[in-house]
């Protein structure tokens, strides 16, 4: 009986693929990036990484590491801005005749900056509008605990104990705020410092000490500061005053 042929080729190509370590531009070359001169290309100009770091010519690779070959697309600029939004803009999602903060600022609208955070509707002040997808986590992940400042006016005259409550932390529906720092302006009005965040949290606070906010407006996230910005208006952050905010953020 005349034997069938060998498959020596096959076999020996389904071998080759599973050999470990083996060289960056074979490995490349076989998950279809580029062919092995291309790889080398690819490698030469730093587009490739294992395990997070720029590989170079001649590098291997193992079965477990994690190898990334980066587009070769220029990268977005990363932009930032202060914005001081006025009462009445919606900072997401606006129903119908409501106007959102992308509609405000239509000289950024091609620009692909998105607010992060949120300011009410009947509150006003600074947000950031970025296309720096790092940012939102960092910036209001409850554990960070970053410093946001605002200004507050009362409708009714507030109590002695106001700002020793307010500081200590209180309850706002089952659930006890951070410790705050508060300056009183003046019968009724103040300032307050918070490291946290929640929904409507200084409208809440000063609603369990027995009074309503007719008025407030954020001042400060971190070392950005709403200064002289008119309402609607936004200006760039850049130079140190961006290098320090990415530092506040770990980035």
């Amino acid at each position: 009986m005349k034997k069938s042929p060998s498959r020596k080729t096959d076999t020996k190509t389904e071998v080759e693929v599973l050999v470990y370590p083996m060289r960056i531009n074979r490995y490349l070359a076989l998950k279809g990036h580029a062919t092995r001169r291309g790889a080398d290309e690819l490698v030469d100009k730093h587009r490739v990484l294992i395990n997070g770091r720029v590989a170079v010519l001649g590098d291997k690779v193992n079965e477990s590491d994690m190898v990334e070959v980066k587009s070769g697309k220029k990268a977005a600029e990363r932009l930032y801005f202060a914005y001081n939004k006025p009462r009445g803009v919606i900072t997401h999602s606006p129903g119908e005749e409501e106007t959102d903060i992308r509609e405000n600022v239509p000289e950024l609208a091609d620009k692909g900056v998105f607010p992060v955070g949120r300011l009410d509707k009947d509150s006003h002040g600074l947000i950031i509008l970025t296309n720096d997808g790092r940012i939102t986590d960092r910036l209001l992940n409850p554990n960070a605990e970053h410093d946001k400042e605002y200004t507050v006016k009362t409708k009714y005259p507030m109590r002695d104990s106001f700002r020793t409550h307010m500081e200590a932390g209180v309850d706002i529906e089952g659930y006890v705020t951070k410790p705050a720092k508060v300056k009183i302006l003046g019968e009724k009005s103040f300032a307050i410092t918070l490291t946290e965040g929640k929904k409507h949290q200084v409208r809440r606070m000063v609603v369990a000490m027995h009074n309503e906010v007719e008025d407030l407006k954020r001042n400060r996230v971190l070392n950005i500061k709403l200064g002289t910005l008119g309402g609607g208006k936004f200006r760039a952050i850049e130079g140190e005053e961006l290098k320090e905010f990415l530092k506040f953020l770990g980035l």
